[in-house]
């Protein structure tokens, strides 16, 4: 069965950073894949907060993240990494990243993503 893990999260006081990753069970996530970063906080429904296409290209981040995230690939070893800085309380959600085949670019709808992640927990204290 394929799917995705995500990993990294934790606990972390505010201003602190971690580093997410993702990798394919049963894929491998190399150009064949757009791979995005969702994520849904307590409570709240799920925002898309960024997105690289298969070349790694195109990379886009979303307001929430903006100037405080970077995301990167690396199809040798089929992992995408998003690393997010100067973490806030509000930053508090399940993180979880997708995959898609699409030709070109990528979107943090959720449109056309086959291949989903349970999400990693990410809580930031004030």
């Amino acid at each position: 069965q394929v799917q995705l893990v995500e990993s990294g999260g934790g606990l972390v006081q505010a201003g602190g950073t971690l580093t997410l990753s993702c990798v394919g069970s049963g894929v491998t996530l190399d150009k064949n894949y757009a791979v995005a970063w969702f994520r849904q906080p307590p409570g709240k429904g799920r925002e898309g907060i960024s997105c690289i296409d298969r070349p790694g290209l195109t990379k886009i981040y979303r307001i929430p993240i903006e100037g405080r995230a970077t995301l990167s690939r690396d199809d040798v070893k089929g992992t995408i990494q998003l690393q997010l800085r100067n973490l806030k309380p509000e930053d508090t959600a399940v993180y979880f990243c997708a995959a898609s085949r699409a030709q070109w670019g990528c979107n943090t709808d959720g449109v056309g993503y086959i291949y989903w992640g349970r999400g990693t927990q990410v809580t930031v204290s004030s």
